[in-house]
């Protein structure tokens, strides 16, 4: 019975791991892998991060802008000082004496604030504080007030200070919608990292189809050497060619299945699969016949590119410093008003009765005298770096147009080189096949069919990378504009999925 229950066990365990063990294999279309690319592969994963922490940096200065209910305590605050006794002596008479005293004191406000567009802020507070008082020791309790603010309105305002308000309204959208594309253009960079990786797989599946087709040629090929040589048609030179070609071709085997590993593991890494899986790709076979407008190019990508929208913050980042150095050289004025009521009382509810009303208005003033020169210098530092990156940005456009202008005019060529690419496979192939057709016959030598072969090999490989070109160019077209040329229609993203 033991025997028995152990030869389950061990079925079941060793059917779980052959399970466990089990291999996937899938092979993927370009548009597989870049959708792939996108939903699963730990780029994309960063990429989300990245515009996660941006979104939660706009909903903190979007929250700066609505009002903030605080609370505010000191639970308790002690204290050891001298305190004045007004006591009478045995003929009646006032006296004063100054005694040590130990102070016990518990306060809270209750705090309702809110920024203001010209750059201050407006609170309404309530606030309640109690003072327990002992004589010489903590035995001699002296009794306890409380000191009470029912309301209190107050005003902070800088009257000549940098407004931070102002100039987060213009940078911080800004920043974010330049977030939102930086998004979408990264999306596009991962995309172009999938076609990389594709086609770097399709390139070693295709040289190790070569490969394959070449070895087994060739030792059909160096068994005919063989037998011509035995009777005598040919030399000993086109003998030692053939077994030449016959071995070249193993090592190329076996170096091309290494290659074809070694790029399935970095595309399955690259899609975030694990050691389980093994992808192989299907090669598209033609590309769309699609030719792009340089003006319609420029349009989107001077509307949709966030590096544009990255240079106008930093030119309003750059004002708003030479602003914030002006402002720091010359007067600086701060006013302060507050009205409220208040009471004191010796009881808790007395403290909360008839009231009196409490007033408070403070002009607190800066003036530079003597600094040597030191704010106007920073004054000047600030323009003379506002001047630098205006004069970056002009450069930084011009180039951007340019590489614009480029990549059109290579991309619109890739279909015309691809159509090439196509053609001189075709007539490889065919040229191939009438040289081993001749060669078998006795026409041509060994070197002429070696020749016919590597043109073959040549334009086979030339063909993967004509489509690879086609679709890198066209995908670095859709980076720079985020627009889709092929659907015609602007690169989109559900930002409110993101962030569930």
């Amino acid at each position: 019975m033991k025997q028995l229950l152990f030869i389950i066990l061990a079925c079941i365990v060793s059917q779980a791991a052959a399970q466990t063990a089990q291999k996937y294999n899938y092979t993927y279309t370009l548009e597989e892998v870049l959708n792939l690319a996108q939903e699963q592969s730990p780029d994309a994963l960063r990429t989300r991060n990245t515009y996660l922490a941006s979104y939660w940096q706009y909903g903190s200065y979007r929250a700066s802008q609505l009002p903030t209910l605080s609370f505010s305590a000191s639970l308790p605050d002690f204290s050891h000082q001298y305190a004045t006794l007004d006591l009478q002596d045995s003929s009646g008479n006032q006296i004063t004496r100054y005694v040590p005293s130990f102070i016990s004191q518990i306060n809270g406000t209750l705090s309702l604030s809110q920024n203001l567009p010209t750059g201050g802020v407006v609170s309404i507070s309530s606030s309640l504080d109690r003072q327990d008082r002992f004589l010489n020791s903590f035995n001699e309790y002296a009794g306890a007030s409380y000191r009470t603010v029912p309301v209190s309105l107050n005003l902070r305002q800088s009257l000549f200070g940098v407004n931070e308000w102002k100039w987060d309204r213009k940078i911080e959208p800004l920043r974010y919608e330049e977030a939102k594309r930086n998004y979408l253009k990264q999306m596009e960079t991962i995309s172009l990292r999938a076609i990389q990786y594709f086609f770097d797989l399709a390139a070693a599946q295709q040289n190790l189809a070569i490969a394959e087709f070449n070895y087994a040629n060739n030792d059909t090929l160096h068994k005919i050497a063989q037998g011509r040589y035995n009777i005598g048609t040919i030399g000993e030179n086109d003998l030692l060619q053939s077994e030449l070609n016959y071995l070249n071709a193993g090592s190329s085997l076996n170096q091309a299945q290494l290659d074809v590993d070694t790029y399935q593991n970095r595309l399955r890494s690259f899609l975030g699969f694990n050691e389980l899986v093994t992808v192989a790709i299907s090669l598209p076979t033609g590309v769309p016949n699609t030719i792009l407008d340089l003006e319609e190019v420029m349009v989107w990508a001077r509307k949709n590119n966030p590096d544009l929208l990255g240079y106008q913050r930093q030119l309003i980042e750059a004002e708003k410093q030479v602003a914030q150095e002006k402002a720091n050289t010359g007067l600086q004025a701060d006013i302060n008003l507050s009205f409220g009521l208040n009471q004191q009382a010796s009881d808790f509810l007395e403290a909360y009765q008839n009231p009196v009303d409490m007033e408070t208005a403070r002009i607190s003033l800066q003036v530079p005298i003597l600094d040597w020169g030191r704010g106007k210098g920073r004054v000047r530092m600030a323009k003379s770096n506002q001047q630098v990156v205006q004069t970056q940005i002009d450069q930084a456009l011009a180039d951007f147009e340019q590489d614009v202008v480029l990549k059109v005019r290579q991309f619109n060529m890739q279909e015309i080189q691809f159509n090439i690419a196509a053609k001189s496979d075709t007539v490889a192939q065919k040229r191939y096949e009438v040289s081993k057709a001749r060669f078998l016959i006795d026409k041509i030598t060994i070197t002429d069919m070696n020749n016919a072969q590597l043109d073959r090999d040549r334009s086979q490989q030339n063909f993967v990378n004509a489509l690879r070109n086609y679709w890198n160019y066209y995908y670095l077209l859709r980076q720079i504009a985020l627009y889709d040329f092929i659907n015609n229609q602007p690169l989109e993203a559900n930002f409110d999925e993101l962030v569930k």
